[in-house]
């Protein structure tokens, strides 16, 4: 894989970007940078990057031109007040509009702080531009769940109900549920009673079936995922089955499926989890 960062004169931006993204990357992904009207390397994008320990000075100043455009597979230009250069061919495009901080006419003091900010913002870019990359297979899917708490639910109610176009399925005098074909939304009065976490503060994706939740779980074992509860049938409530995980922040996420009606009829007395395998 190949990306390519572009700017104007590939001085500042499109070489911090080169320079944060090489370091992010590693030998993963090869990252080149390129301008329209290519210069030089601004002393001060060599400067900032030095800050944060990146020696950037082997990096040189080219014209798109000299880009061979059958390797590159990702293209992210960084202009913002300018016309940004034309890359043609069939590539992924990104646009990230960073002002530029080599203008002319500042003074040298406000030209670092510009040079700072926009390593600062383009590395941020880049950490989720490396996060993204290599991903590994995730549970597929077909319905997202979201809960939210509100004070009025009444009032929450109507909005929500005007904004998804549609009324809720239930409720009580603590949550309402609205139901689209590809959303589960959950409407939470914010009262001070204490609701498990794992049942109404929380959010979750549908997956197709029994073998896809187990599927899930693997999945999210291989990927490092934080698994809370392993897969299972739950009765009590709603019954499904599920699997509790936990994102980077601790927010509880579920991944469920619905059961069918064969295995609703094997619902046992007790109500009593079964684990899935």
């Amino acid at each position: 894989m190949t990306i390519l960062f572009l700017c104007v004169k590939n001085s500042a931006r499109s070489q911090l970007a080169e320079a944060l993204a090489r370091a992010a990357f590693g030998d993963r992904v090869v990252v080149e940078s390129a301008g329209s009207e290519p210069s030089e390397v601004h002393p001060l994008t060599l400067e900032v990057l030095a800050e944060v320990g990146i020696d950037a000075r082997a990096q040189r100043s080219k014209s798109v031109d000299e880009i061979d455009r059958s390797r590159v597979d990702t293209v992210i230009t960084l202009c913002a007040e300018e016309v940004c250069p034309v890359f043609l061919g069939s590539v992924r495009r990104l646009h990230w509009p960073i002002p530029d901080p080599a203008a002319a006419g500042q003074p040298r003091e406000e030209q670092l702080a510009g040079f700072r900010a926009a390593r600062e913002s383009i590395g941020a870019r880049v950490r989720v531009l490396a996060a993204l990359h290599d991903l590994p297979e995730g549970p597929r899917p077909s319905e997202f769940h979201a809960s939210v708490r509100v004070q009025d639910l009444a009032r929450s109610v109507r909005f929500y109900a005007w904004l998804l176009g549609v009324s809720p399925k239930e409720w009580t005098h603590r949550y309402a549920t609205f139901l689209t074909p590809n959303v589960n939304f959950v409407l939470v009065v914010s009262d001070g009673k204490d609701l498990h976490h794992d049942t109404l503060y929380h959010l979750g994706v549908c997956v197709s079936d029994r073998a896809a939740v187990i599927h899930a779980e693997r999945c999210a074992r291989v990927g490092g995922v934080k698994v809370v509860k392993p897969a299972r049938t739950t009765w009590r409530g709603t019954p499904l089955h599920e699997l509790w995980l936990e994102d980077p922040d601790g927010t509880a996420i579920e991944v469920y499926a619905r059961l069918t009606d064969d295995e609703l009829a094997r619902r046992p007395p007790d109500l009593e989890p079964v684990a899935l395998t």
